[in-house]
């Protein structure tokens, strides 16, 4: 007797009787997934809390570690400590961002999820090279409230095709790099957004943690928004979101906690945004490097106009 019986096909339908149903009988385009019906999705605390902390610590921290750290435990013509963070956190976030596709409760389009990953970690590298040598440039004099031709230590440089070069690496970095970068980190949590939808009333709460985990999160957004100069890539994230939720809503679904959590703190940055452009309306040097019509000034540009300045104050007396 074999060892393992070999199976027999299933019998075919009658001519003109309708396909038989079920998960044992695979319709024309294939079986309904188990995956696309409404499940209960918990707020995943672990993977916000490790996102949230990597963003904050890899990316918001990668210039401070840069400055605080001795320059002779990093020679500028060797990596940066933020450098090292910025490898790190372009090997983090697509694992975290993969993480997050698998555990919703809906089946997401993989191959725009594949592309997008591919394309974030191009963008997040081509940004790792240019943000490098733009932020070692901090310690030859060079200040990020001035455009490239204006900074004093580029301005002289001979020959003057030397600027050229300066531009093309501020190209890299802050619209190549950035749009490589973001416009694939957004698009997958729109994707991941668009699964987190339930018929459950009770399923579309925010529990304690998720509360709490909001205010990081958003500011988070908030720097990531100003410092990236991508507000009109988010604020057309934010609408679509909307947009979404109102669809969906005529259809008897809310969000669930993940999309609850994801949805607030959007709100939240918009909010933080309206504040931070309201504050620094009247400055005239960031409304000079920020001539058109939407007026959102990075922060490491407050940084070098204004907090070296008052450095230099206080050292002076």
């Amino acid at each position: 007797m074999q060892g393992a019986a070999r199976r027999r096909p299933f019998p075919a339908a009658a001519p003109g009787s309708p396909q038989p149903a079920g998960p044992l009988y695979p319709g024309r385009h294939g079986a309904v997934k188990s995956e696309d019906t409404f499940k209960t999705s918990p707020f995943h605390l672990d993977l916000w809390f490790y996102f949230t902390l990597q963003n904050w610590v890899l990316d918001f921290g990668r210039p401070i570690a840069m400055i605080i750290l001795p320059l002779e435990w990093f020679p500028l013509n060797k990596p940066s400590a933020g450098d090292y963070f910025h490898m790190a956190y372009n090997v983090i976030t697509p694992f975290l961002l993969l993480k997050l596709i698998e555990r919703s409760p809906k089946t997401l389009p993989r191959s725009m999820i594949y592309v997008s990953i591919i394309m974030f970690v191009m963008g997040a590298s081509i940004h790792l090279v240019g943000d490098s040598v733009n932020h070692r440039l901090i310690f030859s004099g060079y200040q990020h409230h001035l455009s490239v031709r204006e900074n004093p230590i580029i301005k002289n440089l001979k020959p003057e095709t030397l600027i050229d070069s300066f531009e093309l690496l501020y190209y890299y970095d802050e619209y190549l790099g950035h749009s490589m970068w973001y416009i694939p980190f957004f698009l997958i949590l729109f994707i991941y957004f668009t699964g987190c939808f339930t018929p459950v009333e009770e399923e579309s709460r925010m529990p304690v943690a998720a509360l709490l985990l909001m205010g990081p999160s958003s500011l988070y957004y908030w720097y990531l928004v100003t410092e990236g100069q991508i507000f009109i890539l988010y604020i057309f994230t934010f609408f679509a979101m909307m947009a979404l939720v109102m669809h969906q809503k005529r259809k008897g679904l809310v969000l669930d906690s993940n999309g609850l959590f994801l949805f607030y703190s959007f709100i939240i940055t918009l909010v933080l945004i309206a504040v931070w452009v309201v504050w620094l309306w009247n400055d005239k040097i960031l409304r000079k490097k920020y001539p058109g019509v939407i007026y959102i000034p990075e922060p490491w540009a407050f940084y070098t106009l204004h907090m070296n300045n008052l450095h230099a104050a206080k050292e002076s007396f």
